[in-house]
């Protein structure tokens, strides 16, 4: 986000009335009648603290990752809002962490990873019925284990949640952990297709972790395990456990006014009417966490190698199409939760936007926007792949755009700045500033990734 132009506003943007301040009129009934109620527990699974102390250790671990470089920190750190301030990660074959991550000239990445890092905010959450840009895992009542995945139904037991099951996919990918078939055994393994069971790719992260004296006394002390009985599930359900307290976020300025604690400042109060009213936000991005979990296409520019059906990298990215087949989800994304979004720049589900002022002003005529998209604004460490082929394409770039069926809608730069002022009052410091926090070492002994 452009945080110079709203500078202090999430800190300000609960005002009490000073003495010898003008007294406010009061919030409009409409407005307030708008709003979404307030949070409370009943939101969020409850919390298991000894999990997640536990899965905060493996969130920071880079044993998860086939080469031992690379840690779920790496592309869901704090410091970038739980993203990783890149447009695309750089995930195996990569050093460094954010904006100055950069290839490893001996150990180059065959591709960059082909989605923006998403942002873990209440993740956990009830509401939240599907993972990924796309929504690949999701709860599923009909389905024995509660949920749908590219993999086989018997892959997915054992998983507490969805949040839990989606770890299931980044330890198999060759550019984000896993690291390529020549370098180490999971990578190996998963080229051969060999998953689950002994001797697959999950078994032999879990018998890695099982190996470390440390964890082995957490695992039985918090799930009973013997070492020889540590699952991969048990991993991903501790990781999860650790993402419920870690990165809860129901604090910032606009839960105070939800609670009826407070009021916004002027300009962001103006904001947030914009957003319930006239610019038509709350359309898709509604309720308490701000997104209506749905899938809408809006002609965010596709940069990178896009994403094939499955777990695959493809040649383009037609987003949900890629998971329901139907010809209405062509170039359809999830609807992003806003909070903390003042954070986790970039922005798009290609990351094609530096700021949150640049998405905006796009983001109101998405298809004009498209014709003039500046290319310069990515956030990308150099690396030797094509980038721009979506884009080049002209039948492509028409397909993108054509998908667009929201109206534009007009908004002068007064607008914007009110708009941008509101969704700087939905950072929630105490979710900024963490409560486990970043451990200074990990029971592997390997580095804990740092900026």
């Amino acid at each position: 986000m452009q945080r110079i132009l709203v500078a202090g506003l999430a800190v300000s943007a609960v005002t009490a009335l000073a003495a010898g301040q003008t007294a406010r009129p009061a919030m409009p009934d409409s407005l307030r009648e708008a709003l979404p109620q307030p949070l409370d527990e009943s939101a969020w699974p409850p919390l298991d603290e000894g999990a997640a102390q536990l899965g905060q250790l493996l969130f920071y671990d880079p044993i998860l990752s086939g080469n031992r470089e690379v840690a779920c920190v790496t592309c869901h750190h704090p410091a970038f809002g739980t993203s990783d301030g890149l447009s695309l990660p750089l995930g195996d074959g990569g050093h460094g962490l954010g904006p100055a991550r950069v290839a490893d000239a001996a150990n180059l990445p065959e591709q960059r990873v082909p989605r923006n890092s998403q942002a873990l905010w209440n993740t956990s959450a009830h509401d939240y019925v599907s993972m990924f840009h796309d929504g690949r895992v999701e709860a599923d009542a009909t389905r024995p284990t509660g949920m749908r995945t590219p993999l086989e139904e018997e892959m997915t037991q054992g998983f507490d949640s969805i949040l839990s099951a989606q770890t299931m996919f980044p330890v198999l990918s060759a550019d984000e952990m896993a690291g390529h078939y020549s370098e180490n055994e999971v990578a190996q393994a998963v080229r051969l297709g060999i998953l689950t069971g002994p001797g697959g790719a999950w078994d032999l992260i879990a018998r890695r972790v099982a190996g470390v004296p440390e964890y082995a006394e957490r695992f039985a002390a918090v799930y009973g395990r013997a070492p020889e009985e540590i699952a991969f599930t048990d991993i991903s359900n501790a990781l999860a456990a650790f993402i419920n307290f870690e990165f809860r976020s129901d604090d910032s300025p606009f839960d105070a006014v939800l609670r009826g604690d407070g009021r916004l400042d002027p300009l962001a109060e103006r904001g947030m009417a914009l957003f319930y009213g006239e610019a038509g936000c709350s359309a898709c991005h509604a309720g308490p966490f701000l997104t209506d979990h749905g899938y809408h296409a809006m002609g965010a520019p596709q940069l990178g190698p896009g994403k094939g059906a499955r777990f695959e990298i493809g040649a383009k990215d037609e987003g949900r199409f890629r998971v329901t087949g139907d010809p209405e989800d062509l170039y359809a994304f999830r609807t992003p939760s806003l909070r903390n979004v003042a954070l986790t720049a970039p922005y798009g589900h290609a990351g094609g936007h530096a700021t949150l002022g640049a998405f905006l002003r796009d983001h109101a005529d998405p298809v004009a926007a498209l014709a003039r998209y500046d290319r310069a604004q990515v956030v990308l460490p150099a690396l030797a792949v094509e980038d721009w082929a979506e884009l080049d394409d002209p039948a492509e770039l028409e397909a993108i755009a054509s998908s667009v069926t929201a109206p534009p809608v007009t908004l002068d730069e007064a607008d914007m700045q009110a708009l941008l002022a509101f969704l700087d009052a939905l950072t929630d410091p105490v979710a900024e500033a963490g409560r486990l926090g970043i451990p200074e070492t990990v029971p592997s002994g390997l580095p804990v990734p740092a900026p």
